[in-house]
């Protein structure tokens, strides 16, 4: 039985100028799971027979991209696994290719989200969950610890109280009365698989103009793929590279997973996605 991953490359390689969409939806938007109660649901309160998901998309682009991500390297399992466990990697890549895309949303919210990121509330028979809001405080917030970085500050004064000072916020900004130097910025846990930069308010036509590779602590990434951001639809999508084919995703749309030919209009640019060269 092939993946997920192997359809979609299969159907990259087999495609017709037209027909450019995958043959079967991906990660839908929303989703909903219903619970086999037992005779003890009856005590339950409150009593609720099925999950409804809504505003899904501030995960979904995400939830695309790391499912490629994973399949894109034989050890970029195992490395993800030291971050977020190795029966999450395992669960999450089996979920996704037996389509069970909304167990794997569910898998990210319970698993990785706190309680306060998302809304909830029983509605009727229902337990309808809205990730409505931004996708870096529903994702890439997640992620801090994978791409947590350190740097050390030097300061010429020797009389400074804090004149060596190591800090792992972007920015410093310390009064001592001399010069402060700053020494390379390095990832506290070694250079992950993949880092996410934060691209609001770019256009995706300008995908074109942002770089392809980057050197970070002493390794290549290469860029891998983007979320996009429909402002007036307040809506996420997501576009990545498979075999040097490029595809936009958008679980809004009936047909969701396309081959591109030229940068999606009229969408802003929400984050681009680097994944580490692999060494030869």
């Amino acid at each position: 039985m092939k993946t997920l991953f192997e359809e979609i490359k299969a159907s990259i390689k087999n495609n017709y100028n037209q027909d450019r969409s995958f043959w079967r939806p991906v990660l839908p938007w929303g989703g909903v799971f219903t619970i086999k109660a037992g005779r003890k649901a009856v005590s339950c309160t409150p009593l609720y027979v099925e999950i409804r998901l809504k505003n899904t998309c501030t995960i979904d682009g995400f939830l695309m991209l790391l499912y490629v991500i994973l399949n894109e390297n034989d050890n970029f399992p195992r490395e993800l696994s030291l971050h977020f466990g190795r029966e999450f990697v395992d669960c999450f890549l089996y979920l996704m290719d037996t389509y069970s895309f909304t167990t794997v949303k569910l898998l990210w919210i319970w698993d990785k989200m706190e309680k306060q990121q998302y809304k909830s509330e029983v509605h009727k028979a229902s337990l309808v969950i809205d990730l409505f809001g931004n996708e870096h405080d529903n994702f890439t917030k997640n992620l801090e610890n994978l791409m947590s970085t350190i740097q050390e500050s030097y300061c010429s004064n020797w009389r400074c109280p804090t004149r060596v000072q190591e800090d792992q916020q972007r920015t410093i900004s310390i009064k001592c009365g001399g010069l402060r130097e700053f020494s390379q910025r390095v990832f506290c846990h070694g250079a992950p698989p993949f880092v996410v930069l934060n691209m609001q308010h770019w256009k995706s036509e300008d995908l074109a103009y942002v770089p392809y590779y980057l050197d970070l602590s002493d390794h290549k990434y290469l860029l891998e793929g983007a979320t996009l951001f429909n402002k007036e639809e307040h809506h996420y999508s997501a576009a990545f590279q498979i075999d040097g084919h490029w595809m936009h995703y958008d679980g809004l749309r009936n047909v969701n997973l396309i081959l591109l030919n030229k940068p999606p209009e009229f969408l802003l640019l929400s984050s681009l996605v680097y994944i580490r060269a692999t060494e030869k």
